[in-house]
């Protein structure tokens, strides 16, 4: 087992999440999407989508007869389950629950081949295709999902089965790929397994695991090209051919596999594929201190950052591919910006936050986790969306095929339901994500009310986060350890927050700024109180000039929030309203659905005109509206399509 300070993780079992917002969340995950999802699983929702991945074990572990079912990953959606169990088991016992996962892994176990292959796909369908098709079929990167959840079910509970299996499964892997000359020279073409072996190798300190993922990254993108000689050996046959025969094989950006990763300068290619193989290479990059991966990982973090993310925190502009685009291509109504897309940028960025403490990461973090990643899932728990839009016209969806990927409400499930579980585990593991223990500091990047312990040294620094964040800005952190704890604490200074204020026992000026982050040193004892005073005024967010699809446009954000306008509160025809430079903001509670939120309202325009639809399709020189005076109300973005159907936009006429 490796020493914590490797690890750089809190132990959830340490950790309770008090936080009045996201502990809802948790609460909701736990109480019923767990539920939701694992009857989803089991094909129990007649109006959802079916799912057969528990069929497809069963069948594959010889219980039953029957044919695959579903995806070539479906296998993925079976292991971010049980992910999401295991850290939910953290939080709370739950002996039912637990004894549901035991029989799933028992399932798995029953399913894996005796050389350590596990893949219901090709085990029931096409056994003999094994490793014949690394660029389109997804073996490896159901292995890492599956690796992913072995670790975290070992952690949470201490059963080694999930492991065990795991283990041999990367051992088999490890057999398969690698330099030697009866060895196959290839990679992943949906990464996963890169950043899930550097998981099992912190859990395991097996050395093996970690140069199979150097190995990966290295070979990616080199001459002669993998995916073109597997192509040729099986025959020229493609499994997805939705873009044209064999695309997936020909347009190697799509997968990060143009070129080598040391030589790539732009986020390309399909979103989600990026950003979990770049928290693969961040991880590697600390673990192996490659500088040269380090740097590679902080020139695509910036420009992926800086002129591909939406303000939401979405990433993947585009639904063909479900890809990046080019730098400032950002539209609004076309976007894809995939819910998994912005978990796998949430994991980037806590790998480069383990690597290097800069505030630059953990706002990225903060960023989408509150927009993208909880705009994923209705307040019920049981609808989700794929695509996160910032402009909905739902009139336009119904008949404009170029929106055909665009839902203007969230979906029961997904023939392809990668978003839902993962959405799952990444809210039960939200203590992950929070802080950053480090030998020589314990950083805080985000505020979400909690209790916690994190060892130092030979003793135990315990703390409590209290506060209503997001919503009020006022956070406070109280030291609970019974022994006095000599240590540094280092407080996130949010990039929102052009005025922080931060109070020691009720005294000011304590501590250094250092990339973003106030340090502070002392021996901390019980009872010892930091005050922090975020202010969140409402902000008027305005996009780079090269931003073609936001000119002349305004957002409204209140610390880390993003808010929109909605049909249900400003009327329909929202691209008919406009908030004046001079109009002034009011901060208001919200009701029903918005109970225990705040919402935002300020004196604005709407250009109308009677009778429109009588009037002639275009004007010559006199404009057809007037202004009118108009109340906006904006709410938070993450809640929008709760109310059903309605048109909705974030970007707003004005000045």
């Amino acid at each position: 087992m490796n020493q914590p300070d490797i690890l750089q993780e809190v132990d959830l079992h340490k950790l309770k999440v008090t936080d009045t917002f996201l502990g809802q969340y948790q609460r909701l995950v736990r109480d019923v999407v767990i539920p939701y999802q694992w009857d989803a699983l089991n094909d129990r929702i007649t109006e959802a989508d079916p799912s057969h991945a528990i069929e497809n074990f069963e069948i594959a572990a010889g219980r039953k007869d029957g044919e695959f079912y579903g995806m070539v990953f479906q296998d993925s959606d079976v292991a971010k389950w049980l992910e999401a169990v295991a850290w939910s088991l953290c939080q709370k016992p739950d002996a039912e629950l637990e004894k549901t996962a035991d029989e799933v892994i028992e399932l798995v176990e029953a399913a894996q081949c005796e050389d350590g292959y596990l893949n219901t796909y090709f085990t029931v369908k096409e056994p003999e295709l094994r490793w014949t098709n690394l660029a389109e079929c997804h073996e490896l990167y159901c292995a890492g999902h599956m690796i992913e959840a072995g670790v975290a079910f070992f952690q949470a509970t201490g059963k080694r089965r999930l492991l065990d299996v795991v283990c041999r499964l990367a051992d088999h892997i490890d057999s398969v790929f690698g330099p030697g000359e009866n060895l196959l020279h290839g990679y992943p073409g949906h990464p996963e397994i890169e950043l899930a072996l550097m998981r099992l190798y912190e859990v395991t300190d097996n050395q093996r695991y970690l140069n199979l993922v150097n190995y990966f990254v290295e070979e990616r993108g080199t001459q002669p090209h993998f995916y073109d000689i597997e192509y040729e050996k099986r025959g020229r046959t493609s499994h997805w051919n939705i873009h044209g025969p064999a695309w997936m094989v020909k347009d190697k950006a799509y997968s990060q596999a143009h070129e080598p990763l040391a030589l790539q300068q732009t986020a390309v290619g399909h979103a989600v594929r990026f950003v979990y193989l770049m928290a693969g290479v961040a991880h590697l990059a600390r673990l192996h201190k490659d500088e040269e991966k380090r740097q590679t990982c902080l020139r695509l973090w910036d420009n992926m950052v800086q002129r591909q993310m939406y303000i939401t925190g979405g990433i993947g502009s585009q639904s063909s591919g479900e890809a990046f685009s080019s730098d400032y291509d950002l539209p609004n109504d076309t976007v894809y910006a995939e819910s998994c897309a912005s978990i796998g940028l949430m994991m980037y960025a806590r790998r480069m936050l383990q690597m290097e403490a800069d505030s630059r990461f953990a706002d990225v973090m903060e960023r989408a986790l509150y927009n993208t990643v909880l705009g994923g899932m209705a307040l019920d728990g049981k609808h989700f969306f794929y695509v996160n839009p910032l402009e909905v016209h739902p009139k336009t969806l119904a008949l404009n095929h170029i929106y055909d990927h665009v839902k203007p409400v969230r979906q029961r499930w997904f023939g392809c339901a990668c978003c839902p579980p993962n959405i799952a585990r990444v809210m039960t593991s939200l203590g992950h994500y929070i802080y950053t223990p480090q030998p020589d500091a314990l950083y805080v990047h985000l505020y979400v009310g909690n209790e916690m312990e994190v060892p130092v040294g030979d003793k135990a620094l315990r703390l409590k986060i209290s506060g209503d964040y997001p919503w009020h800005e006022q956070v406070e952190i109280t030291v609970t350890s019974p022994q006095a704890v000599k240590h540094t604490i280092a407080l996130r200074l949010p990039d929102w927050c052009d005025n922080p204020r931060i109070l020691l026992n009720g005294e000011a000026n304590v501590g250094d700024v250092r990339k973003g982050y106030l340090h502070i040193h002392r021996e901390w004892r019980e009872g010892d109180r930091i005050a922090l005073t975020l202010p969140m005024p409402v902000r008027r967010v305005y996009g780079n000039p090269l931003l073609r699809h936001v000119a002349g446009k305004v957002a409204v954000q209140r610390g880390p929030l993003v808010y929109c306008l909605e049909e249900a509160d400003n009327g329909a025809q929202l691209h008919n309203l406009w908030l004046p430079k001079e109009s002034a903001f009011s901060v208001i509670h919200g009701k029903g659905i918005f109970a225990h939120k705040l919402l935002i309202q300020a004196d604005g325009l709407r250009m109308a005109s009677e009778s429109a639809e009588q009037q002639p399709l275009y004007h010559y020189d006199k404009s057809p509206v007037k202004a009118e005076p108009k109340k906006l109300t904006f709410i938070p973005w993450f809640s929008w399509a709760n109310r059903g159907e309605g048109e909705m936009r974030i970007w707003v006429n004005g000045e």
